[in-house]
């Protein structure tokens, strides 16, 4: 058997990489005229070694950039990244070759294949005309095989697309402009601004101004946004249910007090209470015990929510993740009031019409 040689792995580090030198070449310098049609030459290495002597463009690294560490997902960054200087050099000599001019010259014929833009027909000798047949007879034969794989790979080209193979650009018309916003908030405004500026568009009759864009953010949140929602519903369920069952017990409560108390209700009667006054009595002591749970609830919430970010932010790095907003905090005492002081109210009306009379009876 064979044996495989296993080669040494090598750690490298940033400063490795600071100020190393690359070579840039651009796409219209990887073809050569070759008896009057374009060859790839991408594959041949001493052509390469040429190019790279006479069109090459020196860059230099001069710093890594990496994510910050409380990033939540960094799987989009990655690549070079280099200023306008280096594309506009690129364009100029793409612009510049001998390549694109020619197929500027004419944009009815593939320069790659000699012939028009063909509609997916595969490279066949009858389709040759007697000059391109003598072209290819006089050609070695590593670069007829390199032609035809050229023709081959070209038989739905167009002339943009080869343009733009070539590497050539207008930088009045880019195909893309990709938008960073600074927050999600920031996002939406953004996403919503689009939207105005399309339905005026389109108003106006200039369907081709129309921005078509993709919220990739939105996009991956779009599934994950909609289980977050079914569990809110499901715990706005069981919460909804809890609640009523306070209720009850609230109510249960209270008229077990007014039970207990009735004695006391006809000493006050007697002594000049009216119904609307034993009423009073009995919301106040349930708006007291309404706003002290209420209090204690989002007391005892905030005092969870700093060991439960400590615990997520150790165990994936997101800080702040358990926060309760002080106008949640408000309005979720103000409900609490509110179920408190009409489960009291039954009660509290019970009480206002005892006679007087029974309750001082009553032992």
């Amino acid at each position: 058997t064979d044996k495989i040689e296993v080669s040494e792995t090598k750690n490298y580090t940033n400063e490795d990489f600071i100020g190393m030198e690359l070579s840039v070449l651009p796409n219209s310098a990887l073809y050569q005229k070759v008896n009057g049609l374009w060859i790839d030459q991408s594959d041949n290495e001493d052509f390469i070694k040429d190019a790279l002597k006479k069109e090459a463009k020196s860059v230099k690294i001069v710093g890594i950039v990496k994510p910050a560490e409380k990033t939540v997902s960094s799987t989009a960054l990655g690549g070079i990244l280099y200023d306008s200087s280096l594309r506009n050099w690129a364009a100029d000599e793409a612009d510049a070759s001998e390549i694109v001019k020619e197929q500027k010259a004419d944009p009815k014929i593939n320069v790659f294949t000699g012939r028009e833009f063909t509609n997916g027909e595969k490279f066949s000798m009858d389709q040759l005309t007697p000059e391109q047949m003598m072209q290819m007879q006089s050609m070695p034969q590593e670069e007829l095989l390199s032609y035809i794989t050229t023709y081959n790979n070209n038989i739905n080209a167009t002339y943009d697309s080869n343009l733009s193979d070539l590497g050539v650009i207008d930088l009045n018309e880019p195909s893309s402009i990709k938008l960073y916003a600074r927050s999600f908030d920031d996002k939406e405004k953004l996403g919503d601004l689009i939207t105005e500026y399309n339905n005026v568009q389109n108003d106006e009759g200039k369907p081709e101004n129309i921005i078509t864009y993709t919220d990739t953010v939105g996009v991956m949140l779009s599934g994950v946004q909609r289980v977050i929602n079914l569990i809110s519903y499901v715990l706005m369920g069981f919460v909804s249910v809890s609640l009523v069952v306070s209720s009850i017990m609230i109510g249960i409560i209270t008229y077990i007090s007014v039970l207990e108390r009735i004695k006391e209700i006809g000493v006050l009667r007697a002594l000049g209470a009216s119904k609307r006054d034993i009423r009073r009595v009995f919301n106040a002591e349930t708006f007291i015990i309404g706003l002290i749970s209420g209090l204690l609830g989002i007391g005892i919430t905030a005092l969870l929510d700093i060991p439960i970010s400590m615990i997520v932010q150790n165990l994936t790095g997101v800080a702040g993740i358990a926060s309760l907003p002080v106008n949640g905090a408000v309005i979720l005492v103000l409900i609490n009031l509110a179920l408190t002081m009409i489960a009291g109210l039954i009660p509290a009306s019970m009480a206002s019409r005892k006679n007087p009379v029974e309750a001082l009876r009553t032992e």
